[in-house]
């Protein structure tokens, strides 16, 4: 039962220790993500997302999903078999490559990128997009990877998020665009004073006073089910937790924690979802509810019920990936640094156009037509 009580603490130990190995081993994972990160975006993304883009918005998404995907297949390689750890999936097995609006809880900074574990095992790694903090995009480098991937940025006030949210949203109505759409409803992860904000709103306002998640913003949700309902193959309802406590971002660099990071998946048909915009904040408040019960629960077994649905990732496929986009960034540094100065010079165009496109939110349209139509 020592890992089961307060399994959200982080004052207890690592689950390993920080060696001089772990810190150099970590040291050089990000060296290598970010490498391999600014090469593809500086010669990849401005044939993926902005020349074909100039033609067709659907064969632009479908590029940078298979490109960016293969990048994105590094981090969950990194998680399960180089830091060894386990993940841990139980619930409904869905099925592969569905457009989908995935609905998680948020319990620490790094939540989003566990569900690049579940996304690789369905081969939707390169279709997974998120609903972010507007700040974000502002980032070198990353920013610049969240605007290609046509990430929505929100900046946490409805007045100004609504149109510039739903105007997105309808970019992604047609069934051919690769979907698999991230919202955590509660907007922010989760801390004890946030959660007592929280269970002090619900009590005034007559709503479920939940211990381990946050009572949900309900407004996004409905925008997207709202947009999005025609298209979506389903809706999948993730509850996310760890054993032993929630990591951080170094600690999942460094490989410390987190030892299991377990993930219940329940696929919901779009129609059990009301139609009307009350009724599906109350699902959406019901839903949240039974993943605060499904926490408690999980806090004294160590465990979600039900058996693991889903088997490991397969190693030799994620070391091919691996080789091919770390040998592909090695021939853009060497372009880049000893070929001819026209690599040099498309290189620092590349990063003044992803700079102002993060920046200004600039996504080319297509000259014939419009973007939500073509084909």
């Amino acid at each position: 039962m020592e890992a089961l009580e307060h399994f959200n603490s982080r004052e207890k130990p690592k689950h390993r220790p920080l060696t001089l190995f772990r810190l150099l081993r970590g040291t050089l994972m990000m060296v290598i993500f970010v490498c391999t990160a600014f090469m593809a975006l500086v010669y990849l993304a401005p044939f993926s997302a902005v020349f074909l883009r100039f033609f067709s918005v659907r064969r632009s998404r479908i590029a940078t999903s298979f490109l960016f995907g293969t990048w994105l297949s590094l981090w969950p390689f990194m998680f399960e078999k180089i830091n060894g750890t386990r993940v841990i999936f139980t619930g409904e097995t869905v099925p592969r490559r569905e457009r989908a609006l995935i609905l998680a809880n948020h319990r620490t900074e790094i939540d989003w990128m566990f569900l690049w574990n579940f996304a690789a095992r369905k081969e939707c790694l390169g279709y997974i997009k998120y609903v972010l903090k507007s700040s974000l995009m502002k980032i070198p480098v990353l920013g610049w990877g969240f605007q290609i991937l046509d990430f929505i940025p929100v900046e946490r006030k409805w007045e100004i998020d609504e149109p510039a949210m739903r105007d997105m949203l309808s970019s992604y109505r047609s069934r051919d665009d690769p979907l698999w759409l991230a919202v955590f409803p509660e907007g922010t992860d989760f801390t004890e004073n946030k959660c007592a904000r929280s269970q002090k709103f619900a009590a005034e306002n007559g709503l479920p006073i939940l211990k381990n998640v946050l009572l949900p913003k309900t407004k996004g949700f409905n925008a997207c089910i709202e947009t999005l309902r025609s298209s979506l193959d389903g809706v999948y309802d993730v509850t996310i937790a760890y054993k032993h406590q929630c990591p951080l971002f170094k600690d999942i660099v460094f490989g410390v924690d987190p030892a299991e990071v377990h993930i219940h998946v329940n696929r919901i048909s779009v129609t059990e979802i009301p139609e009307s915009s009350d009724e599906a904040a109350a699902w959406l408040i019901e839903r949240f509810r039974i993943k605060d019960q499904m926490l408690s629960e999980f806090s004294e077994r160590g465990r979600f019920e039900g058996k693991e649905i889903e088997g490991e990732l397969p190693l030799a496929r994620s070391l091919v990936n691996y080789a091919a986009v770390v040998g592909l960034a090695g021939v853009g540094v060497y372009l880049t640094v000893f070929s001819s100065a026209r690599f040099g010079h498309f290189a620092g165009l590349s990063c003044c156009y992803l700079t102002a496109a993060s920046l200004f939110n600039i996504r080319p349209s297509p000259i014939l037509g419009s973007g939500r139509k073509s084909g």
